[in-house]
């Protein structure tokens, strides 16, 4: 079976020293491409050596080598344990290397063992999802005005993105997560828009709006996450492979030259956090010439 010959070949390399223990391993996309195989058939080559305890998840950093020390498999399965567990392979592979038998493997217990906390992985993502969003909470008596109150809301779910990327992708406003922890956010949202006076129908458009800022720019980490193990390049790397398609692309286009020609000059970083803050601040100042406050 082809996932058996990629674990082999991996099995070899650690066992050689070619990968050392806290060096990462081949992301799931770069050994499917590698091998031409299927994403789940390359996932499944990684969930093997997880079992047998050669490799293990960082977050943000992908799978790497385990050290001898942490090495043999894992016994004894809770559901806040299987919930943890596939947060970490969310956080360092993403959503689309989650499956269920792959959990198992990496908290060495049989495949159908996690069935007996969840029905599937739906109902596994949304438990992850709720223990993401209950990680960060607010104080117990709200100060400030509803503006400082809302940049706090905004800051806190930003955080949370940014820690698990993977939690922008899990659905569109229009279909809201029935979470309990989430709600605390929404909570929080709405008792600092509720001051600027608007109706129901209003108060809710505008919660839509400030949450669609912050998890509209938040989607972008995922998809950095995802091109940078799809394609092995940095953001930088990217940039400057595609000199050439840019130039080509904004020919006869010239305020769009101009820009890029002086940023080239002066130098520019695109940071999502600096333009996330930057929206923020035009969302709250747009909001207080409106309604007055």
């Amino acid at each position: 079976m082809k996932y058996v010959v990629i674990a082999e070949e991996l099995r070899g390399r650690i066992t050689r020293g070619e990968l050392a223990p806290g060096a990462r391993v081949p992301s799931t996309r770069r050994l499917a491409t590698d091998h031409g195989v299927a994403m789940a058939t390359a996932a499944k080559a990684l969930a093997l050596l997880s079992q047998e305890g050669l490799v293990r998840a960082e977050p943000r950093s992908g799978t790497v080598v385990a050290g001898r020390e942490s090495r043999g498999g894992q016994r004894g399965l809770t559901r806040d344990r299987l919930v943890r567990t596939a947060i970490d392979i969310a956080d360092a592979e993403g959503l689309g290397a989650l499956s269920m038998r792959g959990v198992a493997a990496r908290l060495g217990v049989a495949p159908m063992a996690p069935y007996r906390y969840v029905r599937g992985r739906d109902e596994l993502v949304l438990l992850m999802a709720d223990a993401a969003f209950g990680e960060r909470g607010y104080p117990a008596k709200p100060s400030g005005d509803w503006r400082e109150r809302l940049t706090l809301g905004g800051r806190t779910l930003w955080s949370l993105f940014k820690r698990h990327p993977w939690l922008a992708q899990l659905g569109p406003v229009t279909r809201p997560l029935p979470l309990r922890n989430l709600a605390t956010h929404g909570e929080w949202a709405l008792s600092a828009l509720a001051e600027l006076g608007v109706d129901a129908a209003t108060l809710c458009d505008l919660h839509v709006l400030f949450f669609s800022h912050v998890q509209g720019m938040a989607i972008h980490l995922e998809r950095e996450q995802s091109a940078l193990a799809s394609s092995g390049l940095t953001e930088d790397d990217w940039m400057d492979h595609q000199g050439p398609a840019v130039a080509a692309m904004t020919a006869g286009h010239p305020t769009f030259t101009r820009m890029l020609a002086d940023l080239t000059e002066t130098g520019y970083d695109l940071v999502l956090d600096d333009i996330f803050e930057s929206g923020m601040r035009a969302l709250l100042d747009g909001l207080a010439l409106r309604f007055g406050r």
